[in-house]
């Protein structure tokens, strides 16, 4: 006897991006209902993307906060900055019924504001304040390179002087996953930015999590816009990822809060198709 199927609508939307190819591609799942863990993990791995959003959608008098969640190919994420701007872009220009803002309500970072300004869309993150550390000999060694700073927080972050140095780099990614073993921290390399459209450029790098290289990572910034706002001397920054993609994070800092612009396009919507007993009743 054939499963009995529950069709749910899924989009592919490349975020901090004002065309296609550019980017970082996150799905968004919408779902009436929450399937078990397993599943969630499940549909993540088979889209293998960096990040699976599920998107559980408030209607009536509940439409003020919606649940999210985001799941690499191999494990759920506590924040997700690309996944969160792709889901307020299916919500707000893909579908009918919502208004800017939005509130989405998150398991791990509480709750999380989009609004739509500027004609692009502004995440309300967390400002994620770093601590001055020396450099782990192990992460130095597979970066090839000495960086001019250290600092730490939900992330590892190095600090050069050049940014073609960040360019340039080519870690050991498996060395890098041993190291996150013991603290579970993903490695952001960043320098200033030697060009008039942006204050700094950064990569980020989480094998651990499954996702080699990030092409544009939001939740990065939370730690990057207070270490550059204080470096340089204002709260409005524009940083650029240099992954193969690409893009351009607009940061502006609110106290403990930082506001991150960006674009974002729908590459593709579809189907996909889950058993029902995936879902407990």
């Amino acid at each position: 006897m054939a499963d009995s199927l529950r069709a749910l609508d899924f989009y592919q939307i490349d975020a901090f991006a004002t065309r296609v190819f550019e980017g970082n591609p996150a799905a968004v799942v919408l779902l009436d209902a929450w399937p078990d863990d397993a599943t969630l993990a499940a549909i993540a791995a088979e889209h293998n993307l960096a990040e699976t959003a599920f998107v559980r959608p408030a209607y009536g008098q509940d439409a003020a906060v919606h649940e999210l969640r985001w799941f690499t190919p191999t494990c759920e994420v506590e924040l997700c900055g690309h996944a969160t701007l792709a889901s307020a872009h299916v919500l707000l220009r893909c579908r009918d019924g919502f208004t800017p803002p939005l509130t989405f309500s998150t398991r791990r970072a509480g709750r999380l504001g989009v609004d739509m300004a500027d004609g692009m869309l502004w995440l309300d993150f967390p400002a994620q304040l770093v601590e001055a550390a020396a450099p782990p000999a192990a992460l130095t060694a597979a970066l090839g390179a000495t960086p001019s700073a250290w600092r730490v927080g939900p992330n590892h972050m190095a600090v050069f002087d050049d940014p073609a140095t960040v360019d340039a780099l080519r870690p050991d990614l498996d060395a890098l996953a041993r190291h996150a073993a013991g603290d579970n921290r993903g490695l952001i390399v960043t320098a200033p930015a030697h060009d008039a459209d942006h204050d700094f450029v950064s990569r980020y790098f989480a094998p651990h999590h499954g996702v080699d290289e990030d092409a544009v990572t939001g939740s990065a910034h939370c730690m990057l816009a207070p270490y550059w706002a204080q470096v340089l001397g204002r709260d409005t920054l524009a940083g650029r990822q240099r992954s193969r993609r690409g893009g351009t994070v607009a940061c502006r800092l609110a106290g403990a809060r930082v506001h991150l612009g960006g674009h974002a396009v729908c590459y593709a919507h579809g189907r996909i198709h889950i058993p029902d007993d995936r879902f407990p009743a």
